[in-house]
């Protein structure tokens, strides 16, 4: 049933308002998303979709501002594996798991300035980032090398960091995914993951580094889709009242914006539903409903808006509660909107810290076998795995097309799953062999061919770019701690250079 709204009235607006959704298309706006932004809404988000040169986003979001000059453009730009501004290319900046690895918050911090000023240039004011999980599980399949890495004051500082360096170029920060998805082997794309330690635990490991976060001022905190029976055994973070209103909000002291993870992901919507998750969600003290993700239409939007307005009428939804939240939507977006202005007039940066940062953070290890550098084309065999939801399908990994560039005629091919390196093997023939991997720890098929290669070729080189859990193997070993193109790029130097 629909339920009948008024555009112009206070509580259409408000429901409008806390929506963050996506859209379809790359060069304009669509008509729709022109009317609701009339009629409330506040945010929008970006997506690889909507991406193909940063100039082409500059316009897209004048374009958005032109109907509303304090309007909140969010996107995922974690940096590293996550990329939505670099989705076709790969990343110019390493990710959390390489930075944390060198351990130098100044870099760090100089990183997510001038990725912030990147994002600035291109009329973007919010970002959903960092992740500030820690990994404490190995065989977590969707934080990984998203993490700053295991520790909780490397994470924290790491983490404080971060949200000083991007929010002075402007943009606000999302420290995720509270209240923590590193201890999980379940991913929250697919279903509900669960934490099960007791609050010490929690509160000294996971907690500590979103307590650093707020220290630094962060603007947002995203929830997470994750149940911790010590804190709440009802209900995930993302629909629980004793997480986000009474942890976050009255024991930690936190007064800004609190944002959902996506609410289209199986863990809300597989197991609350679409809409009812995203009523509960508000209920429950969060502020702004990320989607747009998966569904991204017009329909969305205006079911999720009537789901709120049926809610408050029905007194399910406290009206007091959704006008809260709004003014706190409205409230980043008055802070974006002057922070951010002189960003956007400024320019994108070049100043290849990404680089530098994906260099420092490579461990190389030489072994016994190894006798000198890559100095003829090889042949790489890239050894994929199924592709991580948040950091999605469309973004190039790997080291091929920075050994292209320096030994042209460079082979390759990409296998996965029982056999793979035999294959690897034969289509190499003479050649010399580059095995690229990601998180090869967590896979039996991947470490698999790895030996293989090694047995039959001692001189193969060895890329993981994953989580390096594994001892190193190969002539060379390379962990380049993260997939991003800068961190392939540091890689191939390495390779060709010895």
């Amino acid at each position: 049933m629909t339920t009948l709204t008024h555009a112009g009235d206070t509580l259409t607006r408000n429901a409008l308002a806390v929506l963050q959704p996506g859209f379809d298309g790359t060069t304009t706006v669509p008509d729709w998303v022109r009317h609701r932004i009339d009629e409330g809404l506040a945010s929008v988000s970006l997506f690889g979709r909507n991406v193909q040169t940063a100039e082409q986003v500059a316009a897209l979001t004048a374009q958005l501002r032109a109907e509303r000059g304090d309007l909140l453009i969010a996107i995922d730009e974690e940096s590293g594996d996550v990329t939505r501004l670099e989705v076709r290319t790969g990343s110019s900046y390493p990710g959390n798991h390489a930075l944390g690895a060198v351990d130098d918050t100044t870099l760090t911090r100089e990183v997510a300035a001038d990725l912030g000023r990147r994002l600035a240039a291109c009329g973007i004011n919010f970002n959903w980032a960092p992740s500030a999980d820690v990994n404490a599980n190995p065989d977590n399949p969707v934080i990984g090398v998203r993490s700053f890495g295991s520790g909780p004051d490397l994470v924290a500082r790491h983490t404080a960091a971060y949200v000083e360096g991007m929010q002075s170029s402007g943009v606000a920060t999302s420290a995720k995914h509270f209240p923590g998805h590193g201890d999980t082997a379940i991913d929250s794309h697919h279903s509900v993951p669960v934490i099960d330690v007791d609050r010490d635990v929690l509160n000294s490991r996971d907690l500590a580094p979103f307590r650093a976060a707020l220290a630094a001022g962060t603007r947002a905190v995203m929830s997470a889709h994750v149940l911790a029976p010590a804190l709440d055994p009802d209900n995930p973070g993302t629909l629980s009242r004793r997480i986000l209103t009474g942890l976050l909000r009255e024991e930690f002291g936190y007064e800004g914006l609190i944002v959902t993870d996506g609410m289209d992901m199986q863990a809300i919507a597989g197991t609350y539903g679409f809409e009812r998750g995203c009523v509960l969600a508000i209920a429950a003290g969060a502020d702004a409903i990320c989607t747009g993700g998966g569904p991204s239409d017009e329909g969305t939007v205006l079911r999720l808006r009537d789901a709120f307005v049926a809610a408050v009428r029905s007194g399910e939804l406290p009206e007091e509660r959704l006008a809260d939240a709004a003014d706190r939507v409205r409230a980043l977006a008055d802070w974006a909107s002057v922070s951010g202005a002189a960003e956007r007039s400024g320019g994108a940066p070049d100043t290849g810290i990404g680089l530098i940062g994906a260099r420092r953070a490579l461990t190389v290890t030489r072994g016994e076998t190894y006798t000198a550098p890559v100095t003829e084309a090889p042949f790489v065999a890239t050894f994929s795995p199924l592709p991580n939801i948040a950091v999605g399908d469309e973004t190039p990994w790997g080291v091929t097309a920075e050994l292209e560039r320096r030994l042209p005629g460079t082979g390759s091919a990409t296998y996965s799953g029982d056999g793979a390196g035999s294959q690897a093997l034969a289509a190499a023939g003479t050649r010399r062999i580059v095995a690229v991997v990601r998180d090869a720890h967590r896979h039996a098929w991947m470490a698999d061919a790895l030996r293989t290669l090694v047995a039959a070729r001692p001189d193969t080189v060895v890329v993981e770019m994953g989580v390096p859990q594994s001892a190193p193997i190969g002539a060379l070993h390379i962990a380049t701690r993260g997939a991003a193109r800068v961190c392939g790029e540091a890689a191939a130097e390495v390779i060709v250079a010895g």
